[in-house]
């Protein structure tokens, strides 16, 4: 099955159930009849800009972010606050360690901030590097970042 129908079928799942975790998102999917890994549901996360937020029965769920949710929105804020554990600069790179399975999450809202000295980002499950043309940059950003806080 094509990763297009995979990835729908993914969005399709999140906005029927309040899906908190990888693993529930793969046997979902896997009863569905996508044979997945834990590996393609985390890159499926990242590609899709999936973000956690509060569901109705006060847990976390998978949420898309789309082009007309703003960064100022209390939710990706909230999530920001209460996901991410410390931000480090090195060189020209800002290490953000966040709680299990945010790193995504986080790496989408940075994303979302559009700052023009953030060359890119990639998310692990409970890591974000940011990468920078310059140190001078990082620790802009990371000051920044630190403000959200």
């Amino acid at each position: 099955m094509s990763k297009i129908k995979r990835q729908q079928k993914l969005l399709d799942i999140i906005k029927q159930y309040e899906v908190e975790t990888q693993e529930e998102l793969i046997v979902l999917l896997n009863n569905a009849g996508y044979n997945v890994t834990q590996a393609t549901v985390s890159r499926d996360i990242n590609e899709l800009k999936l973000i956690k937020v509060t569901g109705q029965n006060k847990k976390y769920k998978y949420s898309q972010v789309t082009q007309s949710k703003q960064i100022d929105n209390s939710k990706f804020l909230n999530l920001f606050k209460a996901a991410v554990v410390s931000i480090d600069v090195a060189q020209n790179l800002i290490v953000v360690k966040t709680l299990i399975s945010n790193g995504a999450p986080v790496g989408a809202t940075v994303d979302s901030l559009n700052y023009k000295e953030v060359v890119g980002c990639v998310a692990g499950d409970d890591t974000l590097l940011i990468v920078t043309h310059t140190m001078q940059e990082a620790t802009v950003v990371a000051a920044r970042l630190r403000e959200l806080l």
